[in-house]
């Protein structure tokens, strides 16, 4: 029968009642809309062995019914839909529906079956009424209509929500348990470039909100990470994304550090000719020069930025723009879009008397030249000034650089300390003495080298802007330590002499570079930011996102669609995983586990 219809109905439920229903009136000229909540239609029939009071068997009975409606021209089949209201009067109904995503192109799919074989992943069989389990990928059952598989999804995992590069945590565990380390590694490598590195220096905001805690303890997602980027390694097991048509427009990466290489590596895998720009002689930003050796091996960081060069993507090292060649020069070269990945590798001043002298290390300064294997001679009495990751690594690398007596001053309690609490524990195992609520106000010095620090006690007040207390100096309680040398690592800052006037871009009060924060472009359209240059020091998948983010922009910006046209969740994910990091993340953390496991993003977000 043609589609030639005198008007059209709609049927609810795909039970044999509705498909009897919908045969009727489409064999009488009607067209129909078979509307059925589950993958398939056949309802409670097909779930049953014989029917009453005939017992016959009930498949034999419904088959043909099945196939019928699924060829009938004057029937369309709306599964996983629901109706979710009906306005108007009879005659002239109109209807909304919602449609739940099948995961699986329906008119591609062939029901071969093949995916199911190979799928990790077992959920309960609601067809069998829970008596087994099926695979995640699935037909309802055997003579189902549509015959095509459908894909069970339960929303985000809280782990994938925390990380802001979203990984897919869970099918790469699905897939290790079943022995595919290489079909994991490269699940990893999709989304995130980085595991060996990630592996070993990430701050784990994925196992803070790890739902196995509520069991016994979260998984160990980071060992997970550097398990696999190990044994790829081991195993001689490279990874080469599909890269697409090759195009035109070049990119210039200004930066080689997790942000710029996060970035070159998803444009590189869109074609693009990419060119990564590096003022330093090595590549790897901070990953390099700022962390230090026995935290992240430098094979690691060479084979993983080795993958990025595999993709086409050139490299250039001792190029300093702003000086060595500007922005625009880089224009008229022919480049059409530029990404700020220049890191926070300035060090801030104490703001005190004397901390010019000989024997001051600034923080970033000291761990750039430990890592570049130079000769810096320190002493044995090693002050380090501050509570950050930079500090531990510089406290760390100050003991193992020759200095016997290293020490911590942090002007906060130790609960305060935005290290990761592992780092602060590894120096107390190392012997690293931390003085707290300890504050210098004067460098002491003699024949225009360091030699002493006075320093004040201090108390907490009442909580700032960043909720933690407010330090009060306690007055009188002055006092001197004699040091051989001082490390300040109270912060850091970006150096944007590479922002030359032929540039619009414009910098915050903080000294950030001023980005839109859905799109990170900044006031020059064709400049795009991220990373610690956008937020200030922060951690290295916050980078690893901001690069994988700042590359969907280029992407689009380059292409001329609309750079705002995108999921926002994940670019607020990414601010709220850099809070779940600090001592403020218990009411984050009860949010994620109320409004992510209810798969409720859009109310949460608007709350916000």
């Amino acid at each position: 029968m043609s589609k030639q219809a005198i008007g059209s109905v709609l049927v609810v439920g795909g039970g044999i009642a509705g498909i009897q229903a919908s045969l009727d009136l489409a064999d009488s000229g009607y067209l129909v809309y078979l509307v059925e909540k589950n993958s398939a239609i056949g309802g409670v029939m097909s779930q049953l062995d014989k029917t009453f009071p005939t017992n016959d068997c009930s498949m034999c009975i419904i088959s043909p019914k099945l196939v019928e409606a699924g060829r009938h021209l004057n029937v369309e089949l709306l599964t996983m839909t629901e109706v979710e209201e009906i306005t108007g009067e009879a005659g002239n109904f109109h209807v909304k529906l919602l449609q739940q995503p099948r995961y699986v192109d329906i008119d591609k799919c062939t029901a071969c079956g093949d995916c199911q074989k190979v799928c990790p992943i077992e959920v309960s069989n609601r067809f069998d009424e829970g008596l087994q389990n099926q695979k995640a990928v699935f037909q309802l059952y055997p003579q189902a209509m549509p015959s095509a598989y459908t894909i069970e999804k339960k929303g985000v995992a809280p782990c994938k929500a925390a990380c802001p590069a979203n990984p897919s945590v869970q099918g790469c565990l699905a897939l290790i348990n079943h022995g595919k380390y290489k079909e994991a590694y490269e699940l990893f490598m999709e989304e995130h470039p980085f595991p060996g590195v990630c592996g070993r220096v990430c701050h784990q905001p994925c196992e803070v909100i790890c739902t196995r805690s509520k069991v016994d303890k979260p998984v160990s997602i980071r060992s997970v990470h550097r398990f696999l980027a190990d044994w790829a390694k081991e195993n001689n097991i490279s990874f080469k994304p599909e890269v697409k048509p090759k195009r035109e427009e070049k990119v210039a990466v200004i930066g080689s550090g997790p942000a710029g290489l996060a970035c070159a590596y998803f444009l590189g895998i869109e074609g693009y000719q990419v060119t990564v720009l590096e003022k330093h002689e090595v590549l790897g930003g901070m990953l390099r020069i700022g962390i230090p050796e026995y935290r992240l091996p430098r094979d690691i960081i060479e084979s993983e930025i080795q993958v990025i060069r595999d993709l086409g993507v050139r490299f250039e090292t001792g190029v300093d723009i702003g000086n060595d060649i500007t922005i625009g020069q880089l224009r008229e070269k022919g480049y059409k879009a530029f990404f700020m990945g220049v890191g926070a590798q300035e060090c801030k001043a104490l703001g005190i008397d004397c901390e010019d002298l000989e024997g001051v290390y600034p923080g970033v300064d000291f761990l750039r030249d430990v890592n570049l294997g130079k000769d810096v001679s320190i002493g044995d009495r090693v002050a380090v000034i501050g509570g950050g990751n930079v500090a531990m690594d510089s406290a760390r690398s100050a003991l193992r650089n020759g200095s016997s007596k290293p020490f911590i001053i942090y002007r906060r309690s130790e609960e305060e300390m935005p290290a990761n609490a592992e780092e602060i524990e590894e120096c107390r195992e190392e012997g690293i003495e931390i003085m707290t609520l300890t504050t210098p106000v004067r460098v002491i010095g003699e024949n225009q080298r360091v030699k002493a620090i006075e320093c004040i006690k201090m108390k907490l007040g009442e909580p700032d802007s960043s909720g933690r207390r407010r330090p009060v100096p306690v007055e009188g309680s002055e006092f001197t330590i004699d040091v051989d040398a001082m490390i300040p690592a109270i912060g850091q800052e970006s150096d944007w002499a590479c922002i030359t006037d032929e540039c619009e871009c414009t910098l915050s009060d903080w000294g950030t570079i001023n980005v839109d924060s859905v799109t990170l472009q900044t006031d020059d359209p064709d400049i795009f930011a991220g990373g610690d240059a956008v937020t200030g020091p922060s951690t290295v998948v916050d980078a690893i996102a901001a690069g994988k983010e700042a590359a969907v922009s280029i992407d689009r910006f380059l292409k001329g669609e609309d750079l705002k046209k995108r999921n926002r969740f994940w670019t607020w994910i990414s601010v709220m995983s850099r809070l779940l990091k600090e001592k403020r993340c218990r009411v984050f953390r009860l949010m994620i586990e109320q409004e992510v496991l209810k798969k409720s993003r859009p109310g949460w977000m608007n709350r916000w």
